[in-house]
């Protein structure tokens, strides 16, 4: 299989992106990428709105997804990709930071999944997006990787990136990065 964690083309389209069978939310992964002493998280402007500062994270490939020891998916590989793509940061993941629901209204609901579940079993309200995030100990920050052209990133302290992340919206980011070992001071 080839190392798609420092491919020079980052990848595109949502023919193979997996969804949640409970759901039909669309699985993403990504992470909280913190420098040596947790006083700095990396965070990029959104591709959607380059005033906007988001943690890196994407969807979750049909070829990435893996079960860890305990039965569990695990989505490790797509959380590296994706910060590879769009921040060129190389780390080592450290710990899972859980899972955080995208309540925000729906683009659109996947159409496939609504005609394969009974009207019984549909969640009335179903998330928009699963995001499976991970903290990751930044060990290096590229300067040429594939969406360099088009993303900007930057080191934030934790109430910088909070409020980063307020502005844009982005509860479940925020979720994400207060599970994080991100030093408060």
């Amino acid at each position: 299989m080839e190392d798609i964690s420092q491919s020079k083309v980052s990848r595109t389209g949502r023919e193979n992106q997996v969804y949640s069978e409970r759901t039909g939310a669309r699985l993403v992964a990504g992470c909280v990428c913190l420098n040596n002493d947790h006083t700095k998280v990396l965070m990029i402007n959104s591709s959607a709105d380059r005033n906007k500062w988001i943690i890196p994270k994407g969807g979750v490939e049909s070829d990435e997804v893996v079960t860890d020891a305990s039965g569990e998916p695990d989505y490790t590989k797509t959380a590296i990709r994706e910060t590879w793509e769009e921040s060129g940061c190389i780390g080592e993941i450290v710990k899972k930071l859980g899972f955080v629901e995208d309540m925000r209204p729906p683009k659109e609901w996947n159409k496939n999944f609504r005609n394969e579940v009974h009207t019984d079993n549909l969640v009335v309200n179903p998330p928009r997006s699963e995001f499976h995030i991970y903290e990751m100990h930044m060990i290096t920050l590229k300067d040429d990787f594939p969406e360099a052209k088009k993303r900007n990133r930057k080191l934030a302290t934790f109430e910088e990136a909070k409020q980063d992340l307020i502005r844009a919206k982005r509860p479940e980011l925020l979720e994400a990065l207060t599970r994080s070992s991100i030093s408060r001071d």
